[in-house]
């Protein structure tokens, strides 16, 4: 029987389409998900991200963080691992995937959404760092998917052994 693993798992995406590599190596072997999410919720989190990076954010973070703390931290967030734990505002809980959400769906969704992403430019202000150009989403976009996807760890009996291909 397999036992599940007890810490995240190192991810590094280069492209979108390396993204989905993943989820769907993922969704065909058993996985744990050792965070507080379902690996359909990050999903659903990961494609309404990015619906939103085209076609806009319903809430906006207060001016002092984005005048004084986002310039800050921008290069960090786009270049280096994020950090785990995030509380986002009350007004950003349309962005939060429900416990109940379906794989299949969110699969789709993300699938649809990174489509949509190679075809349509994401022109939308991020609610904390402002107007990015579209490098600097897709930047934001792979950061974000590593950290939630490092999350989701196929359980030992599934995890290639060294010298496997995946």
């Amino acid at each position: 029987m397999a036992t599940a693993p007890s810490q995240r798992r190192p991810v590094a995406f280069v492209t979108l389409q390396d993204v989905l590599k993943d989820v769907r190596h993922l969704s065909g072997v058993d996985v744990t998900c050792v965070g507080n999410w379902s690996f359909a919720q990050i999903l659903e989190h990961l494609a309404r991200a990015i619906d939103a990076s085209i076609d806009g954010f319903s809430f906006r973070a207060n001016w002092l963080v984005r005048v004084l703390v986002a310039p800050l931290i921008k290069n960090r967030l786009l270049t280096r691992p994020m950090k785990p734990g995030i509380t986002l505002p009350r007004r950003a809980n349309s962005y939060l995937p429900d416990p109940d959400t379906d794989f299949n769906s969110a699969h789709t969704h993300l699938e649809s959404a990174v489509q949509r992403l190679t075809t349509t430019p994401p022109t939308a202000a991020h609610p904390f760092l402002g107007r990015l150009s579209d490098r600097e989403w897709l930047a934001l976009h792979l950061r974000h998917a590593e950290m939630h996807l490092s999350f989701v760890v196929p359980r030992e009996d599934d995890a290639p052994t060294e010298g496997t291909p995946q």
